[in-house]
């Protein structure tokens, strides 16, 4: 008697050790055979989010360039014949100029506001290439639209009040030259002016882009290059619409974001 109740609760042990088996698999991560449910992971992938616009001031590089054709497709960029550099004296408010004008002065096309080919670098950094902007791939669309707007009016004349009563000029001033650049970007309406920048977008600085302004200055950092008329802290020492380094100091600016960059 004792023999046969014994081996029936022995039986009975393994009977419910079994049919716990499937929901032991599923509470530990596994993955019952047959179930048709797959496991859940047990941690999210980690985002790994773009750096605030570079710190860096080096406008140097050397790595490869592509540009985007008109069909979208990005192909190796090939530089046309060397084209004669834009003349210093393009007027302008050298805010706070320190650098030397010894520099060379950057190859930029002589007639400016043009299309520019849609040049791309690998990466989440904008490069310095032949006084134009490379666009990172990694940044997004918009941003990308901002730096090659931006190109198209590279080597123009710093005119007081340009850009505000059109986005087309023939010259631009500090807050013009961000007001054209972020509306290719979609980013802007209309025209804002210096003081109008201070109350613009989102608090500090973005991801991707920065705007940098005061009662009497406007400038902005996209992806590591900075978008100025001021030739301060810019060794070529010329004014008007250009890419230059980023600046050693910032203070005196309230510091602005478009949302989500």
């Amino acid at each position: 008697m004792r023999v046969r109740t014994l081996s029936s609760f022995l039986g009975s042990l393994t009977i419910l050790a079994i049919a716990a088996t499937p929901g032991m698999a599923l509470t530990t991560g596994g993955a019952v055979a047959g179930s048709g449910t797959p496991a859940a992971p047990a941690t999210a992938p980690a985002i790994h989010l773009s750096p605030i616009v570079s710190k860096t001031r080096r406008l140097t590089y050397k790595g490869p360039v592509y540009e985007k054709t008109a069909t979208g497709e990005v192909v190796p960029y090939v530089p046309s014949a060397a084209v004669p550099a834009v003349a210093t004296a393009t007027g302008g408010s050298p805010v706070g100029t320190t650098a030397s004008a010894s520099a060379a002065a950057p190859a930029v096309a002589p007639i400016a506001g043009t299309p520019q080919p849609e040049l791309l670098v690998p990466g989440s950094i904008a490069r310095y290439v032949n006084g134009y902007a490379a666009a990172p791939m990694n940044a997004p669309a918009n941003v990308q639209q901002v730096i090659w707007t931006a190109n198209q009016i590279i080597g123009l004349p710093y005119v007081y009040g340009g850009g505000h009563a059109s986005f087309t000029a023939s010259g631009y001033d500090c807050s013009g030259t961000v007001s054209f650049a972020l509306h290719g970007g979609s980013l802007l309406n209309a025209p804002e002016d210096s003081s109008e920048f201070m109350h613009w977008g989102s608090h500090g600085a973005g991801r991707w882009i920065a705007v940098f302004g005061n009662a009497g200055h406007a400038y902005m950092d996209v992806a590591g290059l900075r978008l100025d008329t001021s030739a301060a802290d810019d060794p070529t020492n010329q004014q008007g619409p250009r890419w230059r380094p980023l600046r050693t100091d910032n203070s005196g600016y309230t510091v602005r974001h478009p949302l989500g960059l």
